[in-house]
């Protein structure tokens, strides 16, 4: 709340970047009041992000972005590193869906998709944007916080999510250390639109080279982007230029006579994250959270997995329906995530990143010889394993598939929220439980049986189980073989979940 005692927003949201945005609209669509606040007056109109994963896919169709989305990405089936002379090091990938009903990795064009959240954004009610104010202080209070701004102005809400990078104001006024891996490449990003249209087979490419290690992918459907390792010896400002960019893409047969060049920039890859995301009733999400290589493609995927995940939580912890010890638990789930995703993208990193010809014909040999024909699946993030989940259950913490239902996404059909998904007969169930369960939004659903659509019942086979308690943000809470099991993991959530009683109410 303001100083007056004002409150603007149950929300306050600094930063309208992806993350921001997409925090933003999660916490709306469930009628929560927001106010976003951004120092910068227009988006940033160049690329940056260029991936997201098919989690972070279904995420945001749950924006209710969908098929507006998957009309400005394009799929990338498949990622491969090659040496300089060629030969195949690595080759993954999955044709088709994966099991979040989105393609494993799709390339976009980041203006362009923050452009389609902020039309979303805009669209809901209690869901303000102000643009073009800076945060210049936070205080905070027994039931708020305030935001002072720089234009002397200030707005107040119950919670404070710092959504506003790697050089977080929030995180600094509120003290949020920073630990620091010591993981520093300088590489120059080049973002081309050809004139003519092209096949690059494979759509996304990493030449390992330690003449120059190279990027070259998608970078949404008609552009390409070209990243060019900065070798030690040479200087990053003399690297840094428009002349030298054209100098890099003459290889690749890209010139001003055939191209145009969106941007160049030279970017320092680092490895960083806060030890602790809370303080208080401050929040820090996305790079203000925690900074990694770009190997993997996991940047910004990682901040959106942070918005689904306390989106929800800050819903029910303001809605009554859970104490507020609850959002302490969005720090022991996604601090864990976001470090295996930034120790996976330094491991790739220190890989790719060799100038030495000896130690890189070294790895050339070691790899190349475990490369078949086959394509390598990508290995899945490991799931939670301790917050808000039955840690005793079977695949407690793993991402829950989407499959189809009535020949659509399962969760166009069904919403998003929490569910209780089973092949078995609900009306075993204990009907108080499920009672309760309907007061925080979950819904019993049965998997749909009629082909073609037995993605999930599937699932269900392939996993000895019959019940699925499916959180809002995708991830089991836990499984069952019969009703008796998934009435205890209904009872269970409810008691994690411990809403606290009335003023006045006895203990």
């Amino acid at each position: 709340m303001t100083a007056d005692g004002a409150v603007d927003a149950e929300v306050v949201v600094v930063g309208c970047g992806p993350v921001g945005l997409t925090l933003a609209i999660q916490l709306a669509q469930r009628g929560r009041s927001v106010v976003v606040v951004e120092r910068w007056p227009e988006p940033y109109p160049l690329p940056r992000a260029v991936h997201f994963d098919h989690e972070v896919g279904r995420i945001l169709q749950s924006c209710g972005l969908g098929d507006d989305l998957r009309a400005i990405s394009e799929p990338a089936e498949i990622y491969e590193w090659r040496n300089a002379d060629g030969l195949v090091l690595l080759r993954f990938g999955r044709i088709g869906a994966a099991s979040s009903g989105w393609p494993e990795s799709s390339m976009f064009c980041q203006p362009e998709f923050e452009a389609l959240l902020a039309e979303r954004a805009e669209s809901l009610d209690g869901l303000e944007i102000r643009r073009g104010v800076a945060v210049s202080g936070l205080t905070q209070h027994d039931d708020g916080v305030d935001v002072q701004l720089e234009d002397g102005s200030a707005v107040g809400g119950r919670y404070v999510v710092g959504c506003d990078g790697a050089n977080s104001t929030v995180r600094d006024l509120v003290g949020l250390g920073v630990v620091d891996l010591g993981f520093f490449y300088d590489w120059l990003i080049v973002d081309v639109i050809l004139d003519e249209e092209r096949v690059f087979d494979p759509i996304n490419l990493q030449i390992c080279d330690p003449v120059r290690p190279t990027t070259a992918v998608s970078g949404g459907p008609g552009r390409r982007r070209w990243e060019f390792m900065c070798l030690p010896e040479e200087n990053i400002e003399d690297f840094d230029d428009e002349a030298r960019a054209w100098e890099l893409l003459e290889d690749w047969d890209v010139r001003p006579d055939n191209a145009r060049l969106e941007r160049h920039a030279v970017y320092t890859f680092q490895a960083r994250y806060a030890e602790d995301w809370r303080a208080g009733r401050v929040f820090l999400a996305g790079d203000a959270a925690h900074q990694m290589p770009p190997f993997a493609g996991q940047g910004m995927c990682s901040g959106i997995r942070d918005a689904a995940n306390l989106a929800w939580k800050l819903d029910l912890v303001l809605g009554g329906l859970a104490d507020d010890a609850l959002l302490d638990t969005y720090t022991t789930e996604r601090l864990p995530s976001a470090k295996q995703a930034i120790d996976f993208s330094v491991g790739l990193g220190q890989v790719i990143c060799v100038p030495d010809p000896e130690e890189a014909a070294a790895r050339d040999a070691a790899m190349a010889a475990d490369v078949t024909d086959a394509i390598s699946e990508v290995p899945p993030f490991p799931g939670i394993e301790s917050g808000i989940v039955a840690e005793d259950s079977p695949h407690h913490g793993s991402l829950f598939p989407q499959g189809f239902d009535q020949g659509r996404p399962f969760d166009d059909v069904h919403g998003v929220g929490w569910r209780l998904v089973t092949t078995d007969d609900p009306v075993d169930l204990d009907p108080a439980l499920v009672e309760w369960f309907g007061s925080i939004g979950g819904l019993v659903v049965a998997a749909p049986t009629d082909a073609p659509d037995r993605d999930l019942v599937s699932w269900f086979v392939l996993h000895d189980v019959a019940w699925a308690l499916e959180r809002p943000d995708f991830a089991l809470y836990g499984t069952a073989t019969d009703a008796a099991g998934a009435s205890a993991l209904l009872d269970r959530l409810r008691g994690q979940l411990a809403a606290p009683e009335p003023s006045g109410a006895p203990a």
